[in-house]
C-alpha cells in the first residue's frame, strides 16, 4: 500500500524530534498504521543541526506545503494564531488532514477549524496541545466515553509547576526561581503565559470542552497567576497539610461550567499534589469510573513527538473510513454539543486558605469570625502565629469551607476595612479533590 506523504511545518523542538521518531521507528509506526508514513516535504525558516534531514525536499514556505497536491497530511508544528491559522484552514480547503500542537490554536480558533474540517471531511488531531506526551485527549474521548465528567483538574504547566516545587523545597523566592527557569530554558525571556496562567487556560479551555461537549470558550476562562506567592504562604500551606499547585480546574455544575486556572491549595496526600519538577499530571473525575490520574512529560522534543506521531498514525488508520463515522473532534456530535455556560468567577465555588496581618490587639479574631459568619461562611481551621519581630504584626491563617466566591469577596473587602487589619487578605482557592 502507498505510504502515506506527510509534510512537517515548523522544524524547531517539536518539529525535528517528530521527524527523528518518524524516522527512527518507521518500521514500528507501519506496523501500527497498517501503511508507510513518509516525510514528503518540510518548511522551516532555518535550519536545525538536531535533525539531519537527509534529502527531504525543504521550503522556507509553510503555505506551500499546504497547496502540495502529493501532500496528504499537514503537520502544524509553528505555533502562535496568525500564520497557524493560515496554514490550518488551506491545509483543510486543500482536502488535507491536519495534525497540530498548536494549544493558543485550537483554544481560540478550533470551533471554526473544526468546522472547516467537517466540512472537508478530514480530520484534525491535537492530542500534543494538551500535557505534551500524556494521552489525555485520547481518554477523554474514546477511553472515558461511557462517563459523564464529572470535573477535571490538571497540572498542565511545567514551568509554574517547576517554580512552585522549588519554592516549597528549597524555601526559594519566586523572582529568584524564575530567573533560574529561564537560565535553564523552561521558561521564555516574557514568562508571561506560563506564569500568569494562560498557556494552562488554552490547554483546560480544550479539556473542558471535550469533557462536558460544549464549545471551545477560551475568552471566558479565569486565570490567576503565580507571581504573587510567597514562600510565607508556601510554607503555612505545608504545615496545613497541603501542597499549592498552579491547577486548572473545570467543573459541571447545575449552574454551568467552572472553568478557571489559579494557585490552589490540594492536600499533601493527593497523588497530584506530589507532582513535582516539571512534570504533568491530570486528575479526571467520571461517574462510572471515578477518579483517574494521568501523568507524565507534558513537554519536550520527544515526549509531544510521540503525542504528534500517534495522532498521524490515527489519522492513517481512519483515513478510509466514513467521515459521519469517525470519532468527533470535540467527543460529542457536532449537532449534540450543550449550550450549558461557563461560569464567571465571582460564581464558582470553592474553599479558600486566607492569611491576615493583624495588629497584636485582643479580639480581632472575634471580628475575623463575625464577618465570615454573617456571610454564611465557616471556618474549617485557624492558624495564628506569634507576632512578628519586624513590624508586630500577628499572621492569621485560616481555612474555611466551600463558598461562592462572590461571598468571598465580599467578606475580604469586609476584613481588610478592620482598623486592626493591616495591607491585603491573601486568598488562595483549596481543592480536595475528592
Amino acid at each position: 500500500m502507498k505510504p502515506v506523504k506527510v509534510g512537517i511545518c515548523g522544524l524547531g523542538t517539536v518539529g525535528s524530534g517528530t521527524f527523528n521518531v518518524l524516522k527512527r521507528n518507521a518500521e514500528e509506526i507501519a506496523r501500527r498504521a497498517g501503511r508507510g508514513i513518509e516525510v514528503a516535504q518540510i518548511a522551516q525558516r532555518r535550519p536545525n543541526p538536531q535533525c539531519d534531514t537527509g534529502s527531504t525536499p525543504i521550503t522556507a514556505d509553510v503555505l506551500a506545503v499546504a497547496d502540495n497536491p502529493e501532500i496528504d497530511v499537514v503537520v502544524e508544528l509553528i505555533g502562535g494564531y496568525t500564520l497557524a491559522r493560515e496554514l490550518v484552514l488551506r491545509a483543510i480547503a486543500n482536502g488535507k488532514h491536519v495534525v497540530t500542537a498548536n494549544k493558543a490554536l485550537i483554544a481560540v480558533h478550533g470551533n471554526e477549524i473544526f468546522a472547516r474540517a467537517r466540512e472537508q471531511g478530514v480530520i484534525v488531531a491535537f492530542e500534543a496541545s494538551v500535557a505534551g506526551g500524556i494521552p489525555v485527549i485520547k481518554a477523554l474521548r474514546e477511553g472515558l466515553a461511557a462517563n459523564r465528567i464529572n470535573w477535571v483538574a490538571g497540572i498542565i504547566n511545567g514551568t509554574g509547576n517547576f517554580i512552585l516545587s522549588e519554592m516549597r523545597e528549597k524555601g526559594r523566592t519566586f523572582p529568584d526561581v524564575l530567573a533560574e527557569a529561564q537560565a535553564l530554558g523552561y521558561a521564555e525571556a516574557d514568562p508571561t503565559f506560563d506564569v500568569e496562567g494562560i498557556d494552562a487556560a488554552h490547554k483546560l479551555t480544550i479539556l473542558a470542552s471535550i469533557a462536558f461537549g460544549i464549545p471551545l470558550q477560551f475568552d471566558k476562562a479565569y486565570t490567576e497567576g503565580i507571581t504573587r506567592l510567597t514562600t510565607a504562604d508556601v510554607g503555612y500551606a505545608e504545615a496545613l497539610g497541603y501542597r499549592i499547585k498552579h491547577l486548572g480546574v473545570a467543573r459541571s455544575t447545575d449552574q454551568g461550567i467552572e472553568l478557571r486556572v489559579h494557585p490552589t491549595l490540594i492536600p499533601a496526600d493527593r497523588l497530584i499534589a506530589n507532582v513535582n519538577g516539571v512534570m504533568n499530571a491530570v486528575m479526571v473525575n467520571g461517574d462510572a469510573v471515578g477518579s483517574t490520574l494521568f501523568y507524565g512529560a507534558g513537554a519536550g522534543q520527544e515526549p509531544t513527538a510521540s503525542a504528534v506521531v500517534a495522532d498521524l498514525v490515527d489519522v492513517v488508520r481512519a483515513m478510509t473510513s466514513d467521515p459521519e463515522n469517525r470519532v468527533p473532534h470535540l467527543a460529542f456530535q457536532p449537532d449534540a454539543l450543550s449550550d450549558h455556560p461557563v461560569l464567571s468567577i465571582e460564581a464558582c465555588e470553592s474553599a479558600y486558605y486566607l492569611r491576615i496581618q493583624a495588629k497584636d490587639h485582643p479580639g480581632v479574631l472575634a471580628q475575623v469570625a463575625s464577618i465570615l459568619s454573617a456571610r454564611g461562611i465557616n471556618i474549617e481551621s485557624i492558624m495564628q502565629k506569634e507576632a512578628e519581630e519586624h513590624d508586630g504584626l500577628v499572621p492569621m491563617i485560616l481555612l474555611t469551607h466551600r463558598v461562592t466566591e462572590r461571598h468571598m469577596v465580599e467578606a475580604i473587602t469586609a476584613l481588610e476595612a478592620l482598623d486592626d487589619v493591616v495591607g491585603d487578605v491573601v486568598r488562595i482557592r483549596v481543592e480536595h479533590l475528592n
